[in-house]
């Protein structure tokens, strides 16, 4: 670890939290914020549900800050998407048997300077993305960062890097109004009333698109200078339905950007009289589901090459075949972290370019797993159409690389392809999320590779929002006047 020539007693230093590139890049960020004439940085953290919470300085406070940390409430971690606490903070142990989770202490944000950015939409605003620990300098166990950075480890052990690609669908939306009467302050509080930018259902159109674009474009400038590796920018076959793809990213770059990304559009999109929600299922007539497909590849660490490519008609290598044997075992309890939320379930319908049951094909878009490629084609790569947009992206990729690294150990067979997806034998995704949380709580290889703490923890968080859920509505099969105030404009 580097020691800073500034900080000799910060708390970066005490308990050893930056490599030396971290600190040099601390140096590089200091540089950065005098030459563009920042004035406040904002400091964040991915949550449970990967929102970001954080606290934001004056520029002047930033440097001792990288180093000192930024304190917040660990109530934070006890919160469901309503940020409701749902652990008995004020008790011994804080309903988590840890002293550090007791009474509503503190816990410290450690920025990350590789993620420093300047917010094209702020005005002489960073940001950084924070690491979070106890303040005697232990690692937060609940940290959804720190378990993918941890699944990345296992899977650096194991001989290869991940590498993966983004395609997010979402909605935009004119805002009409935002109810910000006092009446509409409830807990959670009334969506915001909104209107469409297109009627949907041309799909790929030009004419479809270029309604949309003016909205898009803003979007799409804001994204651009942040230095994201934006590839593409489509119009979806839904009313008001947008989808966004990137290159592929390694490792840890891909959940920090997706992070970034979902934060930076509904961000950019308030500030121009829009809405932009990545909630799976809005409750609009005529609306169509959105997903997140996750694109996704092993790389061998030493040679650098693809592991699933494979010179044959099979396309797919055996690593890759066992890796997707490994998707599809543990689908089931994957799906409380692809799909976290109640409305996401929703997505789940035969028939409908979505996934529903644990399957896999080449290039069918009914498929869960999708496999990508030709013999012998170095992008070859799978495709994990499961996911909704809401998801926590840390999550979401450790629970592939888990899953993928126990059908490579166990050499779990895939199975034959299901080019009839909707009528092929095979083991359906759960029709809720209480389902998906029984099948996560009883699947040992998740339990081993978060911690059997941090699923119960996530299940624990997870199961108020369902009761809630379950207390105010009678009809599950529509989308609920509670998903909408739950999730419109938080995801």
């Amino acid at each position: 670890m580097a020691r800073s020539r500034k900080s000799a007693n910060s708390f970066v230093e005490r308990h050893g939290l930056w490599t030396a590139d971290q600190a040099r890049m601390a140096a590089d960020v200091e540089r950065e914020i005098k030459k563009n004439k920042i004035e406040v940085v904002r400091f964040s953290f991915a949550d449970q549900h990967g929102v970001l919470r954080g606290k934001t300085l004056l520029a002047s406070e930033a440097a001792a800050a990288m180093r000192s940390g930024v304190t917040m409430t660990t109530t934070l971690l006890a919160k469901d998407t309503s940020h409701r606490t749902v652990y008995p903070v004020f008790t011994p142990g804080g309903g988590f048997s840890m002293e550090e989770m007791q009474g509503g202490g503190d816990f410290v944000m450690v920025a990350d300077p590789s993620t420093f950015h300047a917010l094209p939409w702020a005005e002489n605003t960073g940001w950084m993305l924070c690491d979070i620990y106890f303040s005697n300098g232990k690692p937060v166990p609940f940290s959804t960062r720190a378990r993918c950075k941890d699944a990345l480890v296992t899977l650096g052990k194991a001989g290869f890097d991940f590498m993966a690609g983004l395609e997010v669908e979402f909605h935009l939306f004119k805002l009409e109004d935002p109810r910000l009467g006092p009446s509409h302050a409830t807990w959670p509080p009334e969506a915001p009333e909104v209107s469409l930018l297109t009627q949907g259902y041309q799909y790929l159109t030009e004419t479809r698109f270029d309604m949309i674009d003016p909205a898009v474009a803003i979007l799409r400038r804001g994204i651009a200078a942040l230095g994201l590796p934006l590839r593409s920018v489509e119009l979806e076959l839904g009313p008001s339905q947008v989808e966004f793809t990137f290159r592929p990213l390694m490792g840890l770059a891909a959940a920090d950007t997706m992070i970034l990304f979902r934060s930076a559009v509904k961000q950019i999109a308030r500030r121009n009289g829009y809405l932009a929600s990545f909630m799976c299922r809005p409750a609009f007539p005529n609306a169509m589901s959105s997903g997140w497909h996750l694109h996704q590849s092993l790389i061998e660490t030493k040679s650098k090459r693809n592991a699933f490519a494979f010179d044959h008609p099979d396309v797919l290598s055996t690593v890759g075949k066992y890796y997707l044997g490994g998707l599809l075992s543990h689908a089931r309890a994957a799906a409380a972290f692809t799909t976290p939320t109640i409305n996401g379930y929703k997505r789940y319908r035969a028939y409908s370019l979505a996934p529903d049951r644990a399957i896999w094909a080449r290039d069918n878009r009914g498929v869960m797993m999708r496999v990508l490629g030709q013999p012998g084609d170095a992008s070859t790569h799978l495709e994990n159409r499961v996911g909704e947009p809401a998801a926590n992206p840390y999550l979401y990729i450790a629970s592939q690389i888990y899953a993928g690294l126990d059908g490579i150990a166990l050499r779990l067979d895939p199975g034959p392809s299901a080019d009839t997806p909707y009528e092929h034998a095979a083991a359906l995704l759960p029709k809720s999320l209480g389902e998906a949380l029984t099948a996560l709580r009883a699947d040992d290889v998740f339990r081993a590779g978060f911690g059997a703490a941090f699923v119960d923890y996530y299940a624990h968080i997870k199961d108020a929002e369902l009761e809630r859920f379950k207390k105010e509505s009678v009809e599950q099969a529509d989308i609920t006047p509670w998903e909408q105030k739950e999730y419109l404009d938080l995801f």
